[in-house]
């Protein structure tokens, strides 16, 4: 195994005054991280040469013969295509030591956000979690999160106002039915956050004019992603980006300046056609794959053959709450993350 996987230390050619990191997302379903299409969100960065990044692709159309113009993870995820994606995976891969994903449990960064606005508290989100798992039942417990998710999001359709009473009549209806429980302690710290709550949905109509949503996980990845190969020592690191609607000059400016405050040494985040680069599609391939294989793992119907080849790519900081999944994953949950954000 490479050594860089076993330390958690960024790979890469240590004589380059910058590295340069070629990134792609998948499960971005925007602020809507409760009724969307996915259970998790990935971002993978990738550091190989242009020309090796260009020959991985050939060697995987000569395997896989699709008549596409551009391939996707999809093709890889077929079945008829396992040992392709075991070879993409796998010691002596295109990727392998040279690549990272970091994975977001969307329900997990809801109740991180949500303990972040209303109580200022990291580790408030772990107890969320258990309660929103464990005590309130899978129709409550998705109830819960929805009025999280509408609350939090910065665009909440015709009547925005209606967000603030709402999650609170829902919050305070739950705590009636958990009033002898732990749950209802943990529910009943939120209940004190309603003035919190106001000025945040006041500080949305009235903040800056660059916003920079709460709720999507595209930003902290691409912080967290620079921060992985920066590493400890402070590398300067220059991302190469898929065009995302998201990432306007004006959030590429605040990527950057938060991953300086933060100590990470980012020089530049640029955005590039991901079909004209293959370094891209590449990422795209990983952060596809680690989408779908983290999804089903959550939800119980996981490939333990394919978590168990993504494992030396995901990236410790990664934001999640499941337990069971995290240790096959290799990490440790529940994970929260930096409110790079406040």
């Amino acid at each position: 195994m490479d050594p860089h996987q076993d330390s958690g230390a960024p790979p890469g050619d240590d004589d380059a005054a910058v590295r340069e990191i070629a990134c792609d997302e998948s499960g971005s379903d925007g602020e809507n991280l409760t009724g969307g299409n996915t259970d998790v969100f990935a971002h993978a960065g990738v550091q190989v040469p242009v020309a090796d990044a260009a020959r991985a692709l050939r060697e995987i159309r000569d395997r896989i013969r699709s008549p596409a113009t551009e391939y996707k993870a999809t093709h890889l995820l077929r079945e008829k295509h396992r040992t392709v994606l075991e070879w993409f995976l796998a010691p002596g891969g295109p990727v392998h030591g040279a690549a990272r994903v970091h994975v977001t449990e969307k329900s997990f960064f809801v109740l991180d956000r949500l303990a972040g606005v209303l109580v200022d508290d990291r580790g408030a989100a772990a107890e969320l979690y258990r309660t929103v798992r464990e005590a309130l039942g899978a129709e409550d417990g998705q109830r819960f999160l929805s009025v999280a998710n509408r609350l939090l999001r910065t665009r909440n359709g015709a009547e925005p106002g209606s967000s603030v009473p709402l999650f609170f009549e829902t919050l305070d209806g739950l705590r009636r039915a958990c009033a002898d429980t732990d749950a209802g302690s943990a529910l009943g710290r939120l209940a004190a956050g309603r003035g919190r709550a106001e000025a945040y949905r006041a500080g949305l109509l009235d903040g800056p004019a660059v916003r920079i949503p709460v709720l999507n996980p595209l930003l902290p990845a691409i912080v967290a992603t620079a921060a992985y190969w920066s590493g400890p020592e402070r590398r300067p690191v220059r991302l190469v980006h898929d065009r995302q609607n998201l990432l306007t000059p004006g959030r590429i400016a605040w990527i950057e300046e938060t991953a300086r405050r933060s100590g990470v040494a980012l020089t530049e985040l640029r955005l590039v056609v991901a079909r004209d680069d293959p370094r891209v599609q590449l990422a795209d391939f990983l952060a596809g794959i680690a989408r779908k294989a983290a999804g089903d793992a959550l939800r119980g119907d996981g490939d333990p053959g394919l978590v168990a080849l993504l494992r030396p790519y995901v990236d410790p900081a990664s934001l999640w709450g499941d337990g069971g999944t995290a240790d096959a994953l290799g990490l440790s949950a529940p994970n929260s993350s930096v409110r790079a954000w406040n």
